[in-house]
């Protein structure tokens, strides 16, 4: 039997939907608050667009009435005939702001309408046993309409008494739910998602106590000529909970230092900001916003930025990485793009052309802050470097584009204290660097070795940073590579050698077998050259990629048997060295190539607590020798 041709469309079951929204749409049923108060303000956005100049105060007031568990929503928007109410309410997924954004294009005056999938007022139910409607539309002639329902399937629906148009939401909250009665965790929510919500919020107690004051009665004095008094009871007035015009709304031009500095302090604690950037932009979207330089601590794998995005004025979320590109989470600030694509749930976005073109654009932005500021105030830029470097190290090896903009305001920090690009280091260096960069990861630690290239006047980068390491490597091999190479101040002397006759005869093969012996390390290298500093014997190098290699297995925990591989360069222009040289292979023979090597590795790197030992007790000997 054949199957006839047939068209309609999918229905929803609501007794299939409805425990999908409560249970899974929401990551956190706080939500219900911003979503209740989001729909209470895109009434008033409403009621503004199509009655301009009205001139009345409009708002969003939430009652909490711990006694009666219940909290109420209230605004002073549009509100809605009981045809609305068929419409938007009694359908899921049927969204009024959708419609009306439709009825509205061509209007540039429209505003930022929050909802968009009639789904947001369903989340109340996640905490409340019945929800009441109470609502008079704004058109001449409507009749107040009550709704109500306990699970968001089943409703009833009534004329009602709503005595002035707009609409009050009233949520029974169920005894699991409690904490929602309670005045402090309404208000910290309210913070959280409202606080910059363009239509005034407010939190009212509706358990407060009026209070009473005596005050003056003008003209009017006791029998004792004292100022006469009468009581006054004054009710407890609504909280304002939000800021309706945030600093990142305002142009740049009308904010001064002091506006951006108290706006970081309210958002993200007292410590200071190093400075910061204010996007304002209109096309080929509406964004705007405030990102931070924190001050990094040295170990900033352990340091998290906090950049708070909003749509429209209203919180979605923190550090979204589909808009905030990974490195610059280390940042603080506020990103508010109303054109975002966000999910149904409003918690996350979908990811489209729009996200990556805004998040290229907020990179773009970054870097073009950094290297003005050293274009224009190198000064300025240069105290910042010691903070920031991390953050721009880490943004050149993740974002080539990035690493394209601000590669030119890279610097490298000398153990002088100077800041150089490295076409100023090459510059400064030139052959005497061996067409190199020099570096320390430790300048206490490698003092010795350091003082070595600077006598040379050679300087020395200092690299000591937890990301160094990589970045050393990128900017060798990395795409962005320009045939640059950097070698620790113990990992090459190249840079500290010399064309010199003296020496030439002492034979490197009999000094090789002569260190092996007394060191017992059959595979040392023992080469022979000639120092700028005839007074260094000997220095005990290790192959940079080799040690770089190690130090990345520790970092990440592995364990990789990496045996140590050191060389052993002895100055054939150094006395002690050729009178070493010439010695017969004795005890004292022995005693000294132990020392000089040990000599040469403290240069670099203090010994082990056995082998100090063994130093210490070898120096008493040789001390003991001398007579």
């Amino acid at each position: 039997m054949s199957v006839p041709m047939e068209k309609g469309a999918v229905s929803i079951d609501a007794q299939n939907i409805m425990p999908v929204i409560k249970r899974w749409l929401y990551s956190d049923k706080d939500i219900f608050l911003r979503e209740a108060v989001s729909n209470g303000c895109d009434a008033v956005t409403k009621y503004n667009l199509l009655k301009p100049g009205h001139g009345e105060e409009m708002s969003v007031t939430v009652t909490v009435d711990k006694e009666n568990k219940v909290i109420r929503i209230t605004d002073t928007g549009i509100g809605m005939t009981a045809d609305e109410v068929r419409r938007y309410i009694n359908q899921v997924a049927f969204s009024s702001a959708s419609e009306f954004m439709k009825n509205m294009e061509g209007d540039s005056g429209k505003g930022d309408i929050i909802g968009h999938f009639g789904l947001g007022f369903y989340s109340v139910f996640m905490v409340s046993d019945k929800v009441e409607i109470d609502t008079l539309s704004w058109q001449e002639g409507a009749e107040a309409v009550h709704w109500q329902s306990t699970d968001g399937m089943d409703y009833e629906m009534e004329s009602g008494n709503h005595p002035c148009y707009g609409t009050t939401v009233t949520l029974h909250i169920s005894d699991d739910e409690a904490e929602f009665l309670e005045m402090a965790r309404v208000r910290e929510v309210l913070q959280r998602y409202c606080g910059y919500m363009a239509t005034p919020v407010y939190l009212e107690d509706a358990s407060a106590q009026p209070t009473t004051r005596e005050v003056p009665v003008e003209g009017e004095t006791n029998e004792d000529g004292s100022a006469k008094t009468e009581t006054v009871v004054e009710m407890p007035k609504p909280r304002l909970i939000n800021d309706t015009d945030p600093l990142w709304l305002k142009k740049p031009s009308d904010c001064e230092d002091k506006d951006y500095i108290d706006f970081y302090h309210k958002m993200f604690g007292w410590e200071e900001p190093l400075f910061w950037i204010h996007l304002n932009v209109d096309y080929p979207f509406n964004l705007k916003g405030i990102l931070y330089f924190p001050r990094l601590k040295n170990d900033f794998g352990a340091h998290e930025g906090q950049v708070k995005l909003f749509a429209g004025q209203v919180f979605v979320a923190d550090n979204v990485k589909e808009v905030i590109p990974e490195f610059l989470m280390l940042l603080k600030g506020v990103i508010d793009c109303p054109d975002l694509p966000l999910n149904v749930s409003r918690s996350f976005l979908q990811n489209d052309g729009t996200v990556k073109k805004v998040s290229a654009h907020i990179t773009k932005k970054v870097a073009d802050k950094l290297v003005g500021l050293f274009n224009t105030e190198r000064e300025t830029y240069e105290s910042y470097w010691d903070d920031i470097a991390p953050f721009v190290k880490y943004g050149a090896m993740r974002d080539s584009k990035f690493f394209e903009q601000v590669k030119k305001a890279l610097l490298y920090k000398t153990t002088e204290g100077t800041y150089l690009t490295l076409e100023e280091y090459q510059n400064r260096n030139g052959d005497k660097a061996d067409k190199k960069v020099y570096y320390t990861n430790d300048p206490k630690r490698q003092a010795a070795s350091v003082k070595l290239y600077r006598n040379r006047d050679i300087d020395v980068a200092v690299m000591d940073h937890i990301i160094d390491s990589n970045f050393l490597s990128f900017m060798e091999y990395g795409p962005g590579s320009e045939g640059v190479t950097f070698a620790r101040v113990d990992a090459d002397v190249s840079g500290l050698t010399e064309e010199s006759e003296e020496g030439k005869d002492l034979n490197q093969e009999a000094l090789q077998e002569m260190f092996r012996k007394a060191l017992q390390k059959d595979d040392l290298p023992v080469t022979l050259t000639a120092f700028a500093d005839a007074d260094l014997p000997a220095m005990v190098t290790e192959d940079e990629q080799m040690r770089r290699m190690k130090e990345m297995s520790r970092l990440y925990g592995q364990s990789f048997d990496i045996p140590d591989r050191y060389t052993l360069v002895l100055n054939r222009r150094n006395e002690t060295v050729q009178a070493l040289a010439a010695r017969p292979e004795d005890d004292t023979t022995v005693m000294l190539c132990q020392h000089l090597y040990d000599l040469a590795r403290m240069a670099a790197q203090p010994l082990e607590s056995d082998e100090l030992t063994a130093f210490m007790t070898r120096a008493h000997k040789l001390l003991a020798m001398v007579k």
